[in-house]
């Protein structure tokens, strides 16, 4: 009788302690989801103010600014779809970049650009315009710079499109664009990134961007490889010293008559 108590007991006990779990659990998630849309919110709302105020003064600012409102309005649709943490996550990026823009709108027309903005490892790592580039390819003309102009219109704010790095920068043409909207790189892509950035300083080679690495894994997989061939080496070195066939066996000391 007593042990048949024990056990209504303990079994009361775990299952009480299995709902409080699972509850405590909901709860946190709960609470993670409500603080990451409360962050996302406060960016979109930051964003649209700025889209409903300002008003760009010449080629480049207006371009941007048309940029940062289908931000907004995309980070609007996700928001009123957000379910999940991630999801979450997805429109505060979408708000910043739209605010990129919008501080790259600011600085063409010789504005404050504003409080800094949160940063991107992946913005940071996909480099930026340094210098100006005017190249033809295949028969299209295309023009980078790292400061805004009337031949220079278009502006990106750096990162990943497609699975490859995008350089920060001003462009005549928005080049990245067919593949954000086709979720794919066409075929002459490597072409014109090689003509538009071979050797500028902190972006990655066209055939490393064609396998979608940035500089900073380009140069990383260089020291790796550096290190194994001087470690291949070292071995190989090692295993002809001599030490086999220095004369310890043919000294003549069998043949000293």
């Amino acid at each position: 009788m007593g042990t048949a108590i024990f056990l209504i007991v303990l079994l009361v006990v775990v299952v009480g302690g299995g709902i409080y779990f699972a509850k405590s659990q909901a709860a946190a998630k709960k609470r993670q989801l409500d603080d990451a849309k409360a962050d996302a919110r406060r960016l979109v709302e930051r964003l649209g103010g700025q889209v409903m105020n300002l008003t760009g003064t010449d080629t480049a600012s207006q371009q941007a600014m048309a940029d940062a409102s289908e931000r907004f309005t995309a980070a609007g649709s996700q928001m009123e779809q957000a379910q999940t943490v991630e999801q979450a996550r997805l429109v505060r990026e979408t708000a910043i970049e739209g605010l990129y823009y919008v501080r790259a709108a600011r600085l063409a027309m010789g504005m404050d650009p504003g409080p800094e903005l949160p940063g991107s490892e992946e913005r940071d790592r996909a480099g930026k315009v340094t210098e100006y580039r005017s190249v033809d390819v295949e028969g299209e003309h295309y023009e980078a710079s790292p400061d805004p102009s009337q031949r220079t219109p278009h502006y990106y704010p750096g990162g990943r499109v497609a699975g490859r790095p995008v350089p920060q920068g001003w462009y005549s043409e928005p080049w990245w664009k067919p593949a954000l909207v086709a979720g794919a790189w066409g075929l002459g892509s490597m072409l014109l990134f090689s003509a538009m950035f071979s050797g500028m300083a902190g972006i990655a080679s066209a055939s490393a961007w064609e396998s979608g690495y940035d500089a900073g894994q380009e140069d990383a997989g260089a020291a790796d490889a550096g290190g194994d061939a001087g470690g291949d080496m070292g071995g190989d070195a090692g295993g002809f010293d001599g030490g086999g066939f220095d004369g310890g066996g043919f000294d003549g000391g069998g043949f000293d008559f």
